[in-house]
């Protein structure tokens, strides 16, 4: 179960990658950026969810 604190880190690494697809569109006439903007936004928020959700599941693994 180690690989699970390390799993997190893969939504940070896609939502750089998803900010750096919307800048990257964001002055383009053809495409909409928007939607790289939002995958980027709920990637970060699952990086911070799964982080504070496993302090919380090792602190209470610790106290058993």
């Amino acid at each position: 179960m180690n690989f699970l604190k390390y799993t997190s880190y893969l939504y940070l690494a896609f939502g750089i990658y998803f900010l750096y697809d919307g800048f990257t569109k964001w002055n383009s006439v053809t495409e909409t950026p928007w939607l790289s903007f939002i995958i980027a936004g709920l990637a970060i928020f699952m990086f911070f969810f799964r982080r504070k959700f496993s302090k919380k599941f090792d602190d209470r693994n610790k106290q058993s």
